[in-house]
């Protein structure tokens, strides 16, 4: 008996002690809990069958009503609730901010056999972000070291690296310039820019969600960041590859990008 839910936040992150209050139709409180360390609620009161309006709220968090339906056995599972940052419609606040690369991951899965997926990084980059007061005119640029490419497997990163891949001693450097931003939603963005890899440049759109901005304990305020996109490899002239069987290739042609950024407030990184 009672009501269950889970608080997640856009990325999937549990939210702990999140407050969920139920309300009959007539609009009394019925049902006040908190959620545990996993971002859960159970809580076995017995209500009386019927609809209900469920409230979520949170501190930094925009509050999320729904509707549940408690029946005949006195239950009520109220499922997945999604919580956005509070305000996450704008951008941070106007002015440079600096990518904090221990704080951030520029990652890569690539198909392999056609059945699994073969996750990378790189450990080595940069990149600043300016909010313009018309946040349409922001712009990102980014600098990733070829070389720190990491797939956990050595004989696999050092072919990466050669030539049938990223060329890093021809093209030490992978770069992205944004040309321009563009709302897709309640805390999203679109970014388009042009990508330079392998020196073949190819206009590339991130599918950005901005995730909030808070205070760090060195006196800093950072923003976090959420972005994706895919890349054709043959775009970037990385035309290797090796068909296993009845046609299927040992490596996918197209690369699922993954980018959880953090930047913090200010032309140059804190020393922390």
């Amino acid at each position: 008996m009672g009501l269950s839910a889970r608080i997640r936040t856009r990325d999937g992150w549990a939210v702990a002690h999140a407050v969920v209050t139920m309300t009959d139709m007539t609009g009394t409180q019925v049902l006040r809990a908190e959620t545990d360390e996993e971002g859960q609620v159970h809580d076995a009161s017995v209500l009386k069958s019927g609809p209900y309006t469920v409230i979520v709220t949170a501190v930094g968090y925009a509050p999320v009503a729904s509707t549940a339906l408690v029946t005949a056995s006195g239950r009520a599972d109220v499922g997945t609730v999604v919580l956005a940052r509070q305000g996450g419609a704008e951008l941070p606040p106007p002015g440079p901010w600096s990518i904090d690369p221990a704080h951030s991951s520029v990652g890569a899965v690539a198909q392999h056999l056609g059945i699994s997926s073969v996750h990378g990084r790189f450990t080595q980059f940069s990149g600043r972000i300016d909010i313009d007061q018309d946040v349409e005119r922001s712009t990102v640029e980014a600098v990733i070291d070829a070389a720190s490419i990491d797939t956990g497997n050595a004989m696999r990163d050092g072919h990466l690296k050669s030539a049938d891949f990223l060329d890093v001693e021809q093209f030490p450097a992978l770069t992205y310039r944004s040309t321009g931003v563009t709302p897709a939603g309640p805390d999203r963005w679109t970014v388009q820019g042009e990508l330079t890899m392998r020196g073949v440049a190819r206009p590339v759109a991130l599918d950005l969600s901005y995730l909030g901005t808070g205070a760090d304990p060195w006196g800093g305020t950072r923003a976090a960041f959420r972005a994706t996109t895919e890349l054709r490899r043959e775009d970037f002239q990385m035309n290797y590859n090796q068909v296993v069987q009845a046609g299927i290739a040992a490596i996918g042609t197209t690369l699922r990008v993954e980018l959880d950024i953090q930047a913090v407030q200010g032309a140059e990184l804190p020393q922390m």
